[in-house]
């Protein structure tokens, strides 16, 4: 069993390309593996053999449990603290970019961060183990830099919802109803299945067909570059404030 974080990517057939993350902890994301993630999700989409990529977290549980606890409570100045919250806006600003249409592939819970990566995709399948929870607000943060992200699927009233109700998760099924997710599935066998037959569908599809419609999926977002920097910078703040400095002790 790998006990080591990584991202790594695995080609499919007909230009299929699978890219993977790992860690440890609940597949938490610390600021090396969410750079790796952002340089291999815009590598992959400036490749020309690829035609779709599959996002995916590696084990049969946790999708993704969000920002990395021993690092949130390393932080000590707001520096360090925006730099770590800026690389979710990078993989968020990632998958926006990319030319090539991302599938999500959500496979058991996502909390804070994991619910921005859900979010980032073009379409995302799920088992009905993927209940979401944006958990930032219990820790005295708030899900600021991925809450464009999850907006923009769950519109405000879901996103608020889930921010505001911060210690409970939610369902997939709900997830699904708010169109975070597209399919929910009773195995990840049934989910992978499900997968496989769109990311074929879509790499015999029309390259520039695809490259244009994902323009037009992400059309009113050019300014995410900026946004996301000013929300890291929010974030950066909050995590030094003795509110939050306390919450974080708790749950350690």
């Amino acid at each position: 069993m790998n006990t080591e974080a990584y991202v790594q990517t695995t080609d499919l057939s007909n230009g299929i390309r699978e890219i993977e993350f790992f860690h440890p902890a609940h597949n938490s994301l610390p600021s090396d593996i969410l750079a790796k993630l952002a340089q291999t999700i815009t590598d992959s989409g400036d490749d020309e053999s690829v035609k779709v990529i599959i996002l995916r977290s590696g084990g049969e549980r946790t999708f993704c449990a969000g920002a990395s606890f021993n690092e949130l409570i390393s932080i000590n100045d707001f520096d360090t603290g925006k730099k770590f919250f800026l690389g979710f806006a990078n993989v968020i600003n990632a998958c926006r970019k990319c030319p090539k249409p991302i599938i999500g592939r959500v496979q058991g819970k996502a909390v804070g961060g994991g619910v921005g990566l859900a979010s980032a995709v073009d379409h995302c399948f799920a088992t009905r183990f993927a209940s979401v929870k944006l958990s930032e607000l219990a820790v005295g943060i708030g899900p600021f830099v991925v809450g464009p992200a999850v907006e923009r699927k769950l519109r405000l009233s879901g996103f608020s919802q889930m921010t505001l109700n911060a210690t409970e998760f939610y369902p997939a099924d709900w997830a699904k109803e708010k169109g975070l997710f597209a399919e929910v599935h009773e195995t990840a066998e049934e989910m992978d299945q499900a997968i496989m037959i769109l990311a074929e569908k879509l790499a015999s599809s029309n390259p520039e067909a695809l490259r244009l419609l994902k323009a037009v999926f992400w059309k009113g977002c050019e300014d995410w570059d900026e946004l996301l920097d000013t929300r890291a910078a929010m974030s950066g703040k909050l995590v030094l404030s003795e509110f939050t400095k306390t919450a974080l002790a708790r749950f350690a």
